[in-house]
């Protein structure tokens, strides 16, 4: 009877193991070019943390690959799924930053050119291994196997002509310190990595500040952008991705700034009221209670002058 039930353990154990695919499937939104849309949840098992916009582009000279995803699973069914759509090889991944949902699925493109900003490769190096480390613990055998790899080249603000794609690169530092956007001039798709969410509250745990941000934003819309891919939420066509970020920046800066000047404690400023207007936005208290952990401190210290000085 024990090894019936051994083996019946075995067999559901692999039964589960192989149930853990991402079935990602690209969906077209510009000639060329590919998007795998995540959902705007919070990093579950039930998802694998599949919570992340990934993209890539066809060239003539071969694929451009934008962010791999949150783990070594995911970037294998990326480049699965890239080889469904060419025949193509895959000649540079380019990094918007260093989150591990964007860059630990960095394995499966080892063979090929990963480039990203200095600054993201060395917040990688200082940080890759504990966010790897806490994705483990988020979402468990989504991750086995995953370990972090380091950009290979170091990305130079400005154009990139790859085949008959010409790219141009923005260094940004509002998410960060160190964020990337990718403005396809021949499509007009403008990959705004994390400086803009859309429809799901930000994170702040790297930003320099809300004003580095909102400066960021300004420089991207006045691209000539036809296309907004977010690093989450859905793509846009107009504007409204940009108000949303400013509205909900200049809300999140208020809020701390007048807490801040009124003494208030962090724990209040966690359960401040949430505007109707952001009611449809996807864990806005979830990330309040973080942003005012990474953002009120400073705050506090601009508002209180030191008893001892």
């Amino acid at each position: 009877m024990r090894l019936i039930l051994l083996a019946v353990a075995l067999c559901l154990g692999v039964s589960a193991h192989a149930e853990l695919r991402y079935r990602l499937e690209p969906r077209q939104i510009a000639e060329g070019t590919w998007l795998f849309e995540g959902s705007t949840e919070n990093f579950e098992k039930s998802n694998g943390a599949n919570i992340v916009n990934t993209a890539f582009i066809v060239t003539a000279e071969g694929v451009v690959v934008i962010d791999t995803g949150p783990s070594r699973r995911y970037g294998e069914e990326m480049r699965e799924a890239i080889a469904r759509v060419t025949g193509k090889p895959v000649v540079k991944v380019l990094l918007t930053h260093h989150h591990p949902d964007h860059v630990l699925g960095n394995q499966a493109f080892a063979d090929v050119p990963i480039a990203a900003l200095e600054g993201t490769t060395e917040l990688l190096r200082e940080q890759g291994d504990a966010m790897a480390e806490n994705m483990y613990r988020m979402v468990g055998d989504w991750m086995r196997g995953t370990e972090v790899v380091l950009p290979s080249e170091t990305l130079t603000p400005g154009e990139l002509q790859v085949g008959d794609h010409r790219l141009q690169l923005l260094a940004l530092r509002g998410h960060t310190g160190a964020d990337l956007a990718v403005f396809d001039e021949t499509t007009g798709v403008l990959l705004a990595g994390d400086i803009v969410f859309y429809q799901r509250a930000l994170t702040t745990p790297n930003s320099p500040g809300l004003d580095v941000w909102l400066a960021d934003l300004d420089t991207l819309q006045a691209l000539p952008w036809k296309l907004l891919v977010p690093g989450h939420g859905p793509v846009s066509d107009n504007a409204q991705p940009f108000e949303q970020m400013r509205d909900y920046l200049g809300w999140l800066d208020e809020l701390m700034r007048t807490s801040a000047e009124q003494g208030a404690e962090m724990g209040e400023v966690t359960q401040a009221p949430i505007p109707p207007r952001f009611a449809g936005i996807s864990l806005t208290r979830y990330e309040l209670i973080r942003s005012a952990t990474h953002l009120y401190p400073k705050y506090e210290a601009q508002a209180l002058s030191r008893v001892d000085q």
